[in-house]
C-alpha cells in the first residue's frame, strides 16, 4: 500500500485549517494532492522506504500528529493507488485506518462485492444501465467481457469501467495547492430523509455562498456539492456554470440539478455542502444580458437585500421558505 485518502474530521466552516494539515501530511511525503473542503491524498512510497514503516503505520503517526499538533481526528483509507484508497477511505472510521492489499487477488476480493457506484466517477445513470443487464456488482461488471460493457455505456467508459473493475489503478497523485474557494455547510440535527429539507438547506447554502461572493467581488466558475450520509460516506460531484456568477438564483438552480441528478432514494442525509470554486473578479466577468425584466429586477432586489442583511444582520432577508 503507498497511498493514503485522508479526510480530516473538521467542523463545518472550519476550511481555514485545510492548508496546515496539507503541511503536516508534507513533513512524510512531498507529492500530496489536497481534496477540498477537507481531504487529501498522499502518496507515501518514498515515505515507507524513509520512515522503515508501511502506509498504515504512517497513518497512525499522521492520526497522532493531526490531533495533538491542530485538535483534529481523521479517518483514513489505504490502497496501492488512488482509486483504491478512496474506496477504502469509505468504509473507515476515526481511529481505524482501512486499507486494501496490494495483491491482485486482496483487491479483486474486496471489489467482487461492492455496487458499481463505489466507483469513484460512476454515476446513477450508468448504475443503472449495468442493473438493468444484472451488472449490479464490480465483480459481474468485471467478469463481463469488454465488448458487452463498451456497448452498454461506450468505448472509453467501458474500457476505463473493465479496468478499475478488474482493480486496475491508473491514476496518481499530482500535487497541487488548495484551491481558492468558499464554502457553505448545511449539518441537520439528525440524519435526515425528507427531499424538501434537503432542498432548503441547498436553498440556504447557495444564498449563503452568493451574499460573500458579493461582498467579497468575486464570482466563482464552478460549483460543487457534497453529500455525507449517516454511514459518514458522501458524495460529491461538481458542475460547471454556463458563466461565471454570484447571484444566488443561479446557484440554487445550479445545486438543484446536481442534487436530483444523484437520483436519492431515501438516503439518510447528515449534512450538505455547497463550494464555489474557481473563483474570479466580478468586475472582469461578462454577463450574459438576457432583456428579462425579471431578471433584472431580482438582481436589483439582491443588492438591496445584501444591504440589509449587511446593517441587520444575515438573517434580515430570507426566502419565505427558510423563515418558516
Amino acid at each position: 500500500m503507498t497511498v493514503l485518502c485522508v479526510r480530516f474530521q473538521l467542523p463545518p466552516m472550519y476550511e481555514a485549517a485545510l492548508p496546515g494539515l496539507l503541511g503536516l501530511l508534507e513533513e512524510f511525503t512531498p507529492v500530496v494532492e489536497a481534496l477540498p473542503p477537507d481531504g487529501a491524498l498522499a502518496d507515501l512510497r518514498g515515505a515507507e522506504r524513509y520512515f522503515g514503516r508501511d502506509a498504515v503505520e504512517l497513518a497512525s503517526m499522521i492520526r497522532v500528529r493531526a490531533l495533538a499538533l491542530h485538535g483534529v481526528d481523521c479517518v483514513i483509507g489505504a490502497g496501492p493507488g488512488p482509486m483504491l484508497a478512496r474506496m477504502a477511505l469509505q468504509g473507515a472510521r476515526p481511529g481505524l485506518t482501512h486499507s486494501v492489499p496490494g495483491e491482485p487477488d486482496a483487491v479483486a476480493g474486496f471489489l467482487a462485492g461492492r455496487p458499481v457506484t463505489a466507483l469513484p466517477g460512476v454515476g446513477a445513470a450508468t448504475a443503472r444501465t449495468l442493473d438493468e443487464y444484472g451488472l449490479d456488482t464490480l465483480g459481474r461488471v468485471a467478469a463481463a467481457p469488454l465488448s458487452t460493457l463498451q456497448r452498454l455505456v461506450g468505448a472509453k467508459a467501458g474500457r476505463e469501467l473493465h479496468e478499475k473493475a478488474n482493480g486496475v489503478d491508473r491514476g496518481r497523485v499530482v500535487p497541487n495547492a488548495v484551491s481558492q474557494s468558499l464554502a457553505e455547510e448545511r449539518p441537520f440535527d439528525r440524519d435526515e430523509l425528507d427531499p424538501d429539507r434537503h432542498r432548503r438547506a441547498l436553498l440556504s447554502a447557495a444564498g449563503g455562498l452568493g451574499s460573500r461572493l458579493r461582498s467579497l467581488g468575486k464570482v466563482c466558475r464552478t460549483l460543487t456539492l457534497t453529500v455525507r450520509y449517516a454511514e459518514s460516506s458522501s458524495t460529491t460531484r461538481s458542475r460547471t456554470l454556463a458563466e461565471p456568477t454570484a447571484h444566488s438564483a443561479a446557484l440554487t438552480g445550479a445545486a438543484y440539478a446536481l442534487y436530483e441528478a444523484l437520483g436519492l432514494q431515501r438516503a439518510r442525509v447528515r449534512a450538505l455542502a455547497l463550494r464555489a470554486e474557481g473563483l474570479g473578479s466580478a468586475e472582469q466577468a461578462s454577463h450574459q444580458l438576457t432583456f428579462d425584466p425579471v431578471d433584472e429586477k431580482v438582481r436589483r432586489i439582491e443588492e438591496v437585500a445584501d444591504r440589509a442583511r449587511a446593517r441587520f444582520g444575515p438573517r434580515a432577508v430570507m426566502p419565505g421558505t427558510l423563515a418558516a
